[in-house]
């Protein structure tokens, strides 16, 4: 498999958030910590990685928490294992936003350039995403129903995905160190 495959990276997040999302359903937060503490070791040791991960885990995190705990208060998302509390986001959740922002190179660098495809795809993929935690993983629970906390999810990620995105453009751009993922 080429070292730049995008696969590697996609197949970690998803063991990561299936973790995660499996053992907040049972009420543990910390599993997804050590499960996203391991994806970030091997991430880097394949690399290549760099300046734009280290600068883009802790901006991801800071987006992750404003997203879930806009959620955790509006009432329409409740997680289990909610722990710092039932109105903030979970660290369970803080964790996959950490191992999500390693995939940020590696997997979306198609959306570079593209923000109204990285809004579309964040509009549609996160809802999916939370469904499926909420489904039989029980990791998330929409008291009002699926459909208004599924909108309030998309507006979200519509908004916070292409910032993201738009992040990774302006790392590689100030840090001309950066390599382009290779696809293929």
């Amino acid at each position: 498999m080429n070292r730049h495959s995008p696969w590697p990276s996609i197949i970690g997040y998803q063991a990561v958030w299936v973790l995660a999302v499996w053992q907040a359903g049972a009420g543990r937060w910390w599993p997804a910590w050590l499960a996203m503490l391991a994806f970030a070791l091997w991430q880097f040791v394949r690399g290549p990685a760099g300046h734009a991960e280290w600068l883009l885990m802790p901006v991801a995190a800071l987006a992750g928490a404003l997203i879930d705990s806009i959620q955790a208060a509006s009432g329409l998302v409740h997680y289990a294992a909610s722990l710092p509390s039932a109105h903030l986001a979970p660290l369970w959740i803080i964790a996959i936003w950490l191992a999500f922002s390693l995939t940020l190179r590696p997997t979306f660098g198609f959306l570079r350039g593209h923000p109204w495809w990285a809004a579309l795809l964040g509009a549609v993929g996160a809802p999916l995403a939370y469904n499926s935690a909420a489904g039989g993983w029980h990791a998330v629970q929409f008291p009002d129903g699926r459909w208004p906390a599924s909108a309030l999810i998309a507006v979200l990620w519509a908004l916070a995905f292409p910032a993201l995105i738009g992040l990774v453009s302006k790392l590689e751009r100030d840090h001309h160190t950066l390599p382009e993922p290779e696809h293929g």
